[in-house]
């Protein structure tokens, strides 16, 4: 028979009446939370905390000796990532706003209601192994990065798809031939660029353009430059973005938007490594690297003779693929914990804690916008906090936005099986697929659904009744 104790760190009880400690610890016990220490005496609170660290602690806030606030004040400066559930006689809004805004985790009302008690604890253990989970994280990265040329700090990731790219990137930088990169908006793709050209070795510039929207003759001189005199307005010669790239990287973006007389001047850099500036007639050698970016199918641009296929296959020499986010959710995570510092220090703010239903509710939206959407998101988040815990109010309305612009009727992705299930079946089916994607989680399947979580609960009533 086992002896083991879960969780692993004890949970405190704190209170000066020893039948409210007595009650607590038998609720707990039975609940399988075995790892329980209790105290009556506040004086003995920080001692306890510096021998056996808690992973949550039930605070009483009206005591003789040392009260609940001052000790809370202790144990957010000693313990700032333990949370603390306040356990308090007065009810009124005001102490409730008060505890949360100290820092609290949670508050219970006394008389202390059993299923309200483990549901709290619960979730604070939860909580406190995301903590974990992140801590571990942020080592595993540390290691990582130790391992990893330094080319790659700006892209966060522990990804085993992204660790494949990683490698590939590692084999190909060095060569002089062109990379195509390929991946969704917000994926990183200049990120992965500047990589392979810090990884490269190459003694030039890394110099970046989008050549979306550029027409020809704007895309000849950007790239190409010109001299004096060359059309009106030229009234002194000016390097091109080639030039500039001399022995370094030209990085292309959003290159399937190129049109076709620009397309075939680029076949030519690539093939001849030489270029005609505006106003020139004999051309230049080019020591530029290549790399070229795009969100689209070029394949599909190519069947439909809109995008070369003899500079198509020029461009992809070497090819790289970036997964978008919702195919690397492990990675959200550590994404989160990376903006959120960033954000922090940018706002001039505490980097707060994450709530342990923040992974899980991400982990149920697509990202269209990628990592650019998500730094946002926790950008946002971290501007609208005022406690020690990271709100999700504006994660909750910004996915809810984004999936009611998105669902049109043609753009629903349900396949329907032959007989059709009935509304009723259809429902149970529906409601069921929701609870297991959120991991029982009422309040994110009802987001998902887009009703309330009060209306989830009445159909999950009406199910458990059929």
């Amino acid at each position: 028979m086992s002896n083991d104790k879960y969780p692993e760190h004890p949970i405190l009880v704190v209170d000066d009446e020893e039948s409210i400690l007595l009650s607590i610890d038998t609720t707990l016990q039975l609940a399988g939370i075995s790892n329980v220490i209790t105290c009556s005496d506040s004086r003995q609170v920080m001692g306890i905390t510096r021998k056996k660290p808690p992973c949550v602690i039930l605070l009483d806030l009206n005591m003789p000796h040392v009260d609940g606030d001052a000790l809370l004040d202790q144990i957010q400066h000693q313990l700032p990532n333990t949370p603390v559930i306040i356990i308090t006689g007065r009810i009124d809004a005001e102490t409730a706003v008060n505890c949360m805004k100290s820092g609290a985790f949670d508050y219970i009302v006394k008389p202390v209601d059993e299923n309200r008690l483990v549901a709290s604890v619960k979730k604070s253990l939860l909580y406190s192994e995301l903590h974990r989970e992140n801590l571990a994280l942020k080592e595993k990265l540390r290691n990582q990065e130790t391992e990893r040329p330094e080319a790659f700090k700006d892209i966060i990731s522990h990804s085993a798809k992204m660790e494949t790219i990683f490698n590939y990137t590692i084999s190909v930088a060095p060569t002089s031939q062109p990379v195509l990169i390929r991946g969704e908006t917000g994926t990183g793709k200049e990120l992965m660029a500047r990589a392979i050209h810090a990884l490269s070795k190459a003694t030039g510039d890394f110099i970046a353009v989008n050549v979306a929207g550029l027409d020809d003759n704007m895309f000849s001189d950007t790239l190409f430059g010109h001299t004096k005199g060359a059309f009106t307005g030229a009234d002194s010669n000016r390097a091109g973005l080639i030039e500039r790239a001399a022995n370094g990287t030209l990085f292309l973006d959003e290159i399937g938007d190129l049109n076709s007389s620009s397309q075939i001047k680029l076949l030519r850099l690539l093939q001849e490594k030489e270029y005609l500036p505006i106003g020139l007639d004999q051309y230049r050698k080019s020591t530029a690297r290549i790399i070229t970016s795009t969100h689209v199918d070029l394949w599909k641009l190519q069947r439909d003779g809109i995008f070369r296929e003899d500079l198509h296959y020029r461009l992809r020499t070497h090819r790289i693929t970036l997964p978008p986010l919702r195919e690397r959710k492990e990675d959200l995570l550590i994404l989160c914990n990376y903006f959120a510092q960033n954000a922090a220090i940018s706002l001039d703010k505490k980097c707060p804690s994450f709530p342990p239903e923040m992974i899980p509710l991400l982990s149920t939206y697509n990202f269209p916008g990628n990592i650019r959407e998500l730094q946002a998101m926790i950008f946002d988040a971290i501007a609208q906090n005022s406690n020690g815990i990271l709100p999700l109010t504006s994660m909750r309305r910004h996915i809810s936005r984004e999936k009611s612009e998105r669902i049109t009727t043609d753009s629903i992705p349900i396949t329907f099986a032959d007989p059709l299930p009935t509304l009723k079946e259809a429902t149970r089916l529906l409601i069921s697929e929701a609870m297991e994607r959120s991991e029982n989680n009422q309040s994110i399947a009802a987001t998902m659904l887009g009703i309330s979580q009060q209306a989830l609960s009445k159909r999950l009533k009406n199910i458990e009744s059929e």
